[in-house]
């Protein structure tokens, strides 16, 4: 393992969703440029970390580091702009405006840098620029979560979070999806993926973070964590 000093720290971080306990105690670090995968099962929590670290719901107890920084119960515009980008589960893009109308409404808080902001995502992304004038809802559903990321990286996020980037898309889209996020990191940036293929997830990330009933079940690097560990804790979710 690098040297290099954790990107996010998470310590002993608990939320609670009225009495009932959703996150208890979880613990992991986050290296700059590595990706992270977190798996578990429905309703272990996942979903949760993910709106917890990012400021959308505000933990009970517990640290949040990011650069160094407690970001724990941050307002989600200020860790968004500390470079931590929350990519929520669904596609986070206008329908009806054009892909480049989406990329500029990305850079709506920064229009002097927008130029150059649309041209590293369209450098990142080569097949955005052939469909800028499209409407994003007629692209494919990988190209909508590919715009979506695109949208993400023009802020120049240091993580991004990926919320079942693939949910619902055929195979061939989730080669997208993946791709997409491998060129991310590519680009320097943390990756912290949820995701519904286990097997799939883990050959990309460098860590794996197991949640179970909103604890730690497993952590470790990504290719210790074999099928049997996987059927242990997932059942059947360890599809590639």
């Amino acid at each position: 393992m690098s040297s290099t000093s954790p990107l996010l720290t998470v310590r002993d971080l608990d939320v609670r969703y009225g009495a009932a306990l959703a996150l208890r105690a979880v613990t992991f670090d986050v290296l700059p440029n590595t990706a992270i995968a977190v798996l578990g099962p429905n309703g272990s929590g996942k979903s949760t970390l993910a709106r917890a670290l990012s400021g959308l719901v505000a933990p009970t107890s517990g640290t949040i580091e990011f650069g160094g920084r407690d970001i724990a119960g941050s307002a989600p515009d200020a860790i968004r702009r500390a470079g931590l980008v929350h990519l929520p589960e669904g596609r986070g893009v206008f329908p009806t405006l054009s892909v480049l109308e989406n990329l500029r409404m990305a850079t709506i808080a920064d229009r002097r840098q927008r130029s150059a902001a649309i041209d590293r995502a369209l450098d990142i992304f080569p097949v955005l620029r052939t469909r800028q004038r499209q409407a994003a809802g007629t692209l494919s559903g990988g190209e909508q979560q590919m715009l979506s990321l695109a949208r993400a990286l023009m802020v120049e996020p240091r993580l991004v979070i990926a919320d079942e980037m693939s949910l619902g898309l055929a195979p061939k889209m989730v080669d997208v999806v993946f791709e997409s996020l491998e060129r991310a990191r590519s680009a320097g940036v943390a990756v912290l993926m949820i995701e519904q293929f286990a097997s799939r997830a883990l050959a990309f990330a460098d860590h794996c973070l197991v949640l179970q009933r909103g604890r730690v079940a497993w952590a470790g690097a990504a290719d210790q964590a074999g099928d049997e560990l996987l059927r242990r804790y997932l059942g059947d979710a360890t599809a590639a």
